[in-house]
């Protein structure tokens, strides 16, 4: 066995599978550059810690799966038993297979080994437990690491398995933690704290990734910013219940880990089965937490899957008619948006039999025929009379009582036996992991595509937790979200081109595992674009723009009753999957002919947007937030400075525009073609209308803003010149 070196995009990765055991992470972060095999061997012993008074006599060492065996005393990375027996292993390394081919091309068909990936592939075995281990570890060009445990049970009897996570080891620079939480209409918000001694643990029990779902979980360098400080983090992509972890030992070490939460007596293994981890992705940055969206966003675009046509500008009816449908009506909102210039439109809940309200229907897959006695066809030709595509919302993993479906087979309930877990929105969940459930579910979906001309894309909703979650007399959520996903991919076989939404009453199932099956997520049901500006500024962390759904609600909020120009909610939509939710054709006449302008300019900006690097700046004035996108070229890019509140100083100061090459000189306007703020001032900076500057003085020295009021959002674009 050897010592492994991978580097990719600026980072390194050094594992030490010398054995006889499991292989250890000598080093995951900055790139090391060409290392000797001398080099490798002086690097791996440095890093061995010290034997300590009161410990154990020789080093304890933490490996890519922590054994007490080994002399761990955190979290370990197994844990399991076979009827009381085998509940400590100690893996001893049988096989080494390493691909590190910067040009090859890997197998684009396996997420944990992208074309371009270094791939080690580990093989240990516990001959006394009776247990195969098998570790995947890639690292891709853009310098994400993903970590994978397989588990096989080679003894004659069952193995339950409680546990099985994947760590990662973070230097001791690493002080502060920083990771999200949030609630239904406020996802995605940050906490942050010091790095303690002990576990800092985040666990999902929803059934669902959740509103208040880690999403990354940081670690890094004291006062890290956007723009500045070393930062680790971790990703655990699964839609069910989930773990993620960080954990500070007396004894040194520092880790960051996560895995799926598995309920009691869920998984037990019979001969030969084997279990799979949910991928851990993990990623570092040495210029703060841009650094790390810049390798996340990157990782995401090159997957072969990732969305590659012009994200299409989308109109959703929800807020617009809720459960009132009627053909005239939405005819006549569709000739709006057509005339706006939308491009997709999204007819949402309401259509099916009995679905007047949200009690009832869920389940029962027909067109009703009392609201639509000619079926949805007329609609969808008419959507597409216009050239906009049409789509479907649906919420197939759902049932309520009040249903046929429910009534003839509440057996198909996931519930303990002899009751129903509590209602939430008047609904309960169907098992899918029950193959007559599976079957109907997926028949009905498939006859409604089949059976209509021209659903390009459906909004997949996912309205409640998963509570009581049981499957034939035993914990039901790991089944359920394998089932979740075979339907999710047997749908999209039978129907090649089909596009996916992810939704679950907005923000609740937002992970890297549901998106490899769908071509976007719903950030959150709040459409206010001040809770927007957060939302999305957070959940851009690990998502690029265009996979991230951000529409322009109604003057007042459906969801907090705040109002707003539409110039600040269209700002604030324009960094995302851009769309519409609102009763257009209540709108004035000159509203429509400023959102028409919105959206011309975010078709211009669309190619910058969706491709672009995200960047954030770290304003001294909390009530000043700024974002942009800058051209992987560094020819344009666009920027967004909103003031979110009053503040004691009455202007901001400068804002200062990162990313854009130094060494380059740039114009800097107003965005064009769409109304600009009033100020405050009845004098504004010098600079405007226009200035051109270096680079390196528009990153440095930055151009002093206008006096904005609280929820105005100042748009400028910035273009090379030489």
């Amino acid at each position: 066995m050897t010592i492994v070196h991978l580097r990719r995009a600026a980072t390194s990765l050094v594992l030490d599978a010398r054995g006889p055991g499991l292989p250890r992470v000598a080093h995951w972060g900055a790139d090391l550059g060409p290392l000797a095999a001398d080099d490798l061997t002086a690097l791996v012993a440095a890093g061995v810690p010290p034997v300590v008074p009161s410990s154990f006599d020789a080093p304890t060492v933490l490996s890519l799966l922590p054994e007490a065996s080994a002399g761990w005393s955190g979290r370990p990375g197994l844990a399991g038993h076979r009827a009381g027996a085998a509940w400590s292993t100690a893996f001893r390394l049988d096989a080494l297979d390493v691909t590190d081919e910067p040009d090859g091309t890997g197998d684009p068909a396996d997420p944990a080994g992208p074309a371009g990936s270094a791939r080690v592939t580990v093989t240990a075995s516990d001959p006394a437990a009776a247990l195969t281990l098998t570790v995947e570890v890639a690292l891709d060009p853009a310098g994400v690491v993903l970590l994978r445990h397989r588990l096989r049970n080679d003894g004659d009897t069952p193995y339950e398995l409680r546990e099985l996570t994947g760590v990662l080891p973070v230097p001791a620079v690493a002080t502060e933690l920083l990771d999200l939480t949030g609630r239904w209409c406020r996802e995605r918000s940050p906490q942050r704290h010091p790095w303690p001694m002990g576990a800092w643990v985040r666990e999902g029990r929803h059934g669902r990734t959740g509103h208040d779902a880690t999403l990354l979980l940081v670690a890094g360098t004291a006062g890290f910013g956007f723009r500045h400080g070393e930062v680790w983090a971790v990703h655990t992509a699964w839609s069910g219940d989930h773990v993620t972890f960080a954990e500070r030992r007396p004894t040194g070490e520092a880790t960051l880990g996560g895995g799926e939460l598995l309920g009691s007596g869920e998984i037990t293994l019979g001969p030969g089965e084997s279990y799979a981890t949910p991928l851990l992705y993990a990623a570092h940055s040495a210029a703060g937490l841009d650094g790390l969206s810049d390798a996340l966003h990157a990782h995401l675009r090159a997957r072969p899957g990732h969305p590659r046509s012009a994200r299409p500008v989308t109109l959703n009816v929800w807020e617009a008619v809720y459960f009132d449908h009627d053909l005239d009506r939405l005819r006549a909102l569709a000739d709006h948006a057509a005339a706006v210039g939308v491009e997709r439109f999204v007819l949402d809940d309401g259509w099916f039999v009995g679905r007047r309200h949200d009690r009832a229907g869920l389940g029962d897959w027909y067109v009703d025929e009392t609201v639509w006695p000619g079926g949805l066809q007329p609609l969808i030709d008419h959507v597409r009379g216009h050239g906009m595509q049409f789509g479907l919302w649906v919420e197939p993993e759902m049932v309520n009582p009040d249903s046929d479906l429910f009534r003839a087979r509440p057996d198909w309930v996931l519930a303990v036996p002899g009751r129903l877990p509590p209602p939430w929105r008047h609904q309960q969940v169907l098992d899918l992991a029950n193959p007559a459930a599976y079957a109907y579910v997926l028949g009905r979906l498939d006859a409604l595509l089949r059976d209509h001309d021209g659903i390009a894309y459906l909004k997949w909703d996912h309205n409640r937790d998963l509570t009581e979650a049981g499957h034939a007399g035993r914990p039901g959520v790991h089944a359920q979200t394998a089932a979740a996903y075979r339907l999710l991919d047997e749908l999209r076989a039978r129907h090649p081109g089909l596009e996916i939404e992810s939704c679950s009453s907005g923000g609740a199932r937002v992970d890297l595992e549901i998106l490899r099956r769908t071509d976007r997520v719903w950030a959150s049901d709040c459409n206010d674009a001040l809770e927007r500006l957060a939302i999305q500024r957070w959940t851009g962390l690990l998502l690029p723009p265009e996979l991230v759904g951000s529409h322009v609600g109604p003057d007042r909020s459906h969801t907090t009753r705040r109002v707003h120009d539409l110039g600040f909610r269209a700002a604030t939509a324009l960094f995302g999957h851009f769309g519409v939710e609102w009763d257009i054709g209540s709108a004035s006449a000159a509203d429509r002919v400023e959102l028409s302008a919105w959206v011309a300019l975010h078709k211009r900006l669309r190619p910058l947007l969706h491709a672009g690097r995200v960047v954030r700046v770290d304003h001294p004035d909390p009530a000043v937030w700024a974002h942009g996108v800058v051209a992987a070229d560094h020819t344009r890019a666009v920027y967004a400075v909103a003031r979110v509140a009053t503040s004691v100083a009455q202007t901001p100061g400068a804002l200062r525009l990162p990313g854009l090459d130094p060494a380059r000189r740039y114009a800097v306007r107003p965005a064009a073609g769409v109304p600009g703020p009033a100020t405050l001032e009845l004098t504004e900076p010098g600079w405007l209308p226009g200035v051109t500057l270096p680079g390196a003085v528009l990153a440095s020295v930055g151009l002093q803003l206008p006096a904005l009021h609280p929820e105005q959002t100042l748009l400028l674009e910035v273009d090379a010149v030489d």
